[in-house]
């Protein structure tokens, strides 16, 4: 059976096998990381599996030695029989099975529900020195307080057929035959009561789809007849234990935690405004508290006394995030004396930090791979960059949990955060953990559907929309300053979804402007021949430069822009083209072509795009920018699907006089050289580019930096 991914994983396994069930079946694990303590981590079977604990994994890997499995009956498993009954004494022979087979004498037990409360509780007596501690989330222990009243009364009709199947009377054997997805988007949307859940629930109706209707009809044989042998059971626990609980869970009574961590001699942690599923919904928390129950030392933040500092989190989906940044943190040094910046980034921007003399901190080597997942989730010329960004939750959980340890540690004036939407989203959700300033930065404001995401999509965006005015209206000063990279007219016109606010109003009464960033002064980038001769170009021919960014997605365009060049040769043979690959795409796969060279990652690009007299790159907003601002005529082909650039960049260009973008499926390479030789006959009039955007975000940054 596989195991539906609904994004790229944030770490992958060290190792991984099956195990053998006391009845033969295997049961399918996975271990990660090196820690002197092992985590094993209980699968909630067999309505999902151990994805279940995706935002978990990477965090614990990197402090501790982290056990998964899938329960029988779901994910990589095997599946016992439906015609019988479904144990309860499985899962926790089970759970010992997989401890033998890696190889695991002793490990803190975490788990959800019965499925995983109860099991550990039974190890934690049948075999206390295997057993450290139990952390429980949401106890399913049965008996010991009365069911949820709507529950019980679903459960009396459960075999008996309706006329119709509303609510929870839709736990249902007739309704769950019929219709079991239907089944799995109620049951779910009810273990999610949290607003601005639509993911989670997405995620776990895939993994309940990844088991089978049949197994999760199966009558449970109980091991406890009444409420005093459970009792007597608990009591027995002489492991530390942990019972959180979320007090709008509507799946486990409330009581039922306060009364398993009562009998249990454990300590007890309410979740306000939090239903049935923690460790999903609210993973940061879920972390912190398994990490301190587990031992993990709370560290003191070192303080530097001799120079301010501070920390930027630059995306890196596209390398025109860190060019500005790299701008910003320029200037930023010049207006703070003995400003020290360091930076959280992954490849490929590290490679351009490095070539600029900047710092990247050591931290930056845990972080979860961003730039794989665009890859992954990338097309023929296509990247659905909203799917993109919200199937990217694993990652951005991932990478903020990297994020809140170096601030634990290390004290820094200011964190910077461009586009960091791990930093943002998790900051908001746990604003706690707020102990320096924090400065918010975007060059767009608004998520958009695109039309071939149907009603769908856009009540998505609009929903994300929403969970972002909310997060703002609900901690008002969380962002000290929000910086938006342009001007009040580069706001798209358009509004953040039915009922919400227009996205100019809003975004003009809580950013202030900083103009565009250009990484340079286009002033010193006029004298064209000498930059050609510099670059090993003849100034009196014709230059053509092709480039598509720090990802791979643009390789497809990249090829028929070769096509169109050999094309174009016919017409103009005197043309030269420079094809840079960028980090990402291997040169080597591009077959020669007279008077066409071909480069990797090109570290001072925007002095060859200067001196070019024609561009053909993707739809990115710096790259285009920079194209603008220095007054070189270029054709632009945004990404399929991506509203950042069909929507947000081309709006903007627009204001500046830039041309119409061409659509990848009009780009063919007898279009592109048709445009190519037209386009290289004609002049371009564009509007000016501020050249003092870098200046203008650090003068709005650095008072609070010298407020120490």
């Amino acid at each position: 059976m596989p195991v539906t991914e609904t994004g790229t994983r944030a770490r992958q396994p060290d190792s991984s096998g099956f195990a053998p069930a006391k009845d033969g079946l295997r049961l399918y694990y996975e271990v990660f990381g090196s820690g002197s303590k092992t985590i094993v981590i209980m699968p909630a079977t067999p309505i999902s599996h151990s994805r279940l604990w995706k935002g978990q994994v990477h965090y614990l890997a990197r402090h501790f030695r982290v056990v998964t499995y899938d329960g029988r009956g779901n994910g990589l498993s095997d599946h016992p029989s439906s015609e019988g009954r479904w144990l309860n004494r499985w899962y926790a022979e089970d759970c010992r099975a997989v401890m033998d087979a890696t190889g695991t004498e002793a490990a803190l037990l975490v788990g959800i529900c019965s499925d995983g409360v109860l099991p550990a509780i039974q190890l934690a007596v049948s075999d206390p020195e295997r057993v450290l501690g139990i952390f429980a989330i949401a106890p399913g222990v049965p008996f010991l307080v009365p069911p949820l009243p709507y529950r019980a009364a679903a459960v009396e009709v459960f075999d008996q057929a309706r006329d119709s199947y509303e609510g929870w009377f839709k736990h249902n054997r007739h309704y769950m035959t019929q219709n079991f997805r239907g089944f799995l988007e109620f049951w779910f949307s009810e273990m999610f009561p949290e607003p601005h859940s639509t993911k989670q629930i997405e995620d776990a109706v895939a993994y309940g789809l990844d088991g089978s209707v049949e197994l999760n009809l199966m009558e449970l044989e109980r091991d406890f007849a009444n409420k005093e042998e459970v009792e007597a059971l608990c009591r027995q626990v002489r492991c530390p234990v942990l019972v959180v609980h979320g007090d709008l869970d509507h799946c486990q009574p409330f009581g039922r935690g306060v009364a398993t961590a009562e009998l249990t001699g454990g300590r007890f942690v309410e979740l306000k405004g939090v239903g049935h599923v923690p460790n999903a919904r609210e993973p940061v928390r879920i972390n912190r508290l398994i990490s301190e129950f587990a031992g993990l030392a709370v560290p003191s933040i070192r303080r530097s006394a001799d120079h301010p500092r501070a920390l930027l989190v630059s995306s890196p989906i596209g390398l025109g995030h860190a060019w500005r940044d790299v701008a910003i943190a320029r200037a930023l040094r010049r207006q703070v004396p003995g400003l020290e910046v360091e930076w959280l980034a992954q490849p490929p921007l590290t490679t351009l930090l490095v070539a600029c003399g900047e710092k990247v901190h050591p931290a930056s080597a845990e972080l979860a791979p961003e730039a794989l997942h665009v890859d992954a989730e990338s097309g023929q010329h296509e990247l659905h960059a909203f799917n993109m960004l919200r199937r990217m939750d694993e990652i951005l959980c991932a990478n903020f949990m990297v994020f809140q340890d170096v601030v634990a540690q290390e004290h820094f004036d200011v964190w910077i955060a461009d586009e960091g939407w791990e930093v943002d989203h998790f900051l908001h959700e746990n604003p706690e953990l707020k102990t320096s300033k924090y400065v918010w930065m975007s060059d767009f404001v608004g998520y958009l559907p695109m039309p071939s995401g149907g009603e769908r999509e856009a009540f998505l965006t609009a929903d994300y929309n929403a969970e972002v005015i909310e997060h703002v209206d609900r901690n008002p000063g969380l962002r000290d300053l929000s910086i938006f990279i342009g001007n009040p007219g580069d706001v798209v016109p358009r509004r953040f979804g039915p009922g919400l606010p227009s996205i100019p109003a809003w975004t003009e009464e809580h950013f202030k402007f900083a103009g565009y960033v250009l990484p340079f002064d286009p002033r010193d980038l006029t004298d064209t021949t000498s930059i050609r001769h510099e670059l090993g170009f003849d100034p009196a021919r014709k230059l053509i430069v092709a480039t598509v960014g720090g990802s791979a997605v643009g390789v497809h365009l990249l090829h028929r822009i070769v096509e169109a060049f050999r094309l174009l040769r016919d017409d103009m043979p005197e043309a030269e083209m420079l094809l840079v690959c960028g980090p990402r795409i291997e040169p080597g796969e591009f077959a020669a072509v007279d008077g066409m060279r071909v480069a990797g990652y090109v570290h001072d690009l925007s002095r060859t795009l200067a001196s070019c007299d024609l561009a053909v790159v993707q739809s990115g907003l710096s790259t285009t920018m920079e194209l603008v601002a220095t007054g070189r005529p270029f054709i632009y082909v945004p990404l399929r699907d991506h509203f950042e650039q069909n929507f947000h960049v081309a709006h903007r260009l627009q204001r500046y006089g830039a041309p119409a973008p061409t659509q990848y499926d009009d780009a063919t390479p007898e279009h592109l050289a048709a445009e190519m030789l037209r386009r290289l006959r004609s002049k371009v009039e564009y509007a000016p580019v501020e050249t003092d955007g870098a200046v203008r975000a650090a003068s709005l940054i650095a008072p609070l930096i010298t407020m120490r």
